[in-house]
């Protein structure tokens, strides 16, 4: 693998209170483990070498936790926030001196099993700025957001939800650095404006996974990450 992946773990988890009132939702315990340590161990099974955290809420805790990345033989950089939370695309446009020239982005509360390096591929090949990957949700997990044919994005919206939305933000994304150096620096900007944006330029491309994607955004969502790893535990 040749790209570091970005992880968006800075949020304020308040859907999660009163667990996430005196640790961040990366600390939040999965299966007998920090939910950190679970996305770490996907992530260098897939051969990811380079992690860039995007911090913020009790950021210290997740440095402390988590150390240098030696531990996994991985390489980990930490990105505040600041006093301003500047949202997932605002703490991305930050980090990009760490990022390089292209980086994986995922959320710091999604466990995405799929062929890492297959979406890089799929990527490069596109020659787009972007590249979302996708899953045919029908409503399944969380609301469809996306409109999905023939291989592509015909539209994407979080809001505006239409009956042809049957596939969903599945949560990895890839970006080159250049899709975000237009975006003032040091000002709040969700990652879905950028998506929307490079949709509208048709600068984004799909890649259509078909794992289901888990997630520890909400007490459900906990009950079915922590049942998941624990099964895969159990197997391996």
């Amino acid at each position: 693998m040749s790209l570091p992946v970005a992880i968006l773990a800075g949020g304020l988890a308040t859907r999660l209170r009163p667990i996430t009132e005196t640790i961040p939702k990366a600390l939040v315990e999965i299966a007998g483990r920090p939910f950190a340590e679970h996305q770490v161990e996907m992530l260098q099974a897939q051969g990811i070498t380079d992690v860039v955290w995007l911090v913020g809420y009790r950021a210290n805790q997740i440095e402390e936790a988590l150390g240098d990345g030696s531990r996994w033989n991985l390489r980990f950089t930490f990105v505040h926030d600041g006093p301003v939370l500047l949202g997932t695309g605002g703490a991305l446009r930050r980090a990009l001196p760490h990022l390089g020239e292209a980086f994986f982005v995922m959320y710091g509360d999604s466990y995405l099993e799929c062929d890492f390096a297959d979406v890089e591929r799929v990527f490069r090949h596109s020659g787009r700025s972007g590249l979302m990957t996708v899953y045919r949700n029908e409503g399944l997990y969380d609301t469809s957001n996306v409109e999905f044919a023939d291989g592509r994005i015909v539209r994407y919206e979080k809001k505006a939800r239409t009956p042809a939305m049957r596939h969903i933000d599945w949560g990895l994304g890839v970006l080159k650095a250049s899709a975000l150096a237009s975006y003032p620096d040091g000002e709040p900007l969700d990652l879905a404006r950028v998506y929307q944006d490079l949709l509208s330029a048709g600068d984004l491309t799909g890649y259509e996974v078909t794992n289901r994607f888990y997630e520890i955004g909400s007490p459900e969502g906990i009950a079915d990450t922590d049942a998941y790893l624990r099964r895969r535990s159990k197997e391996s």
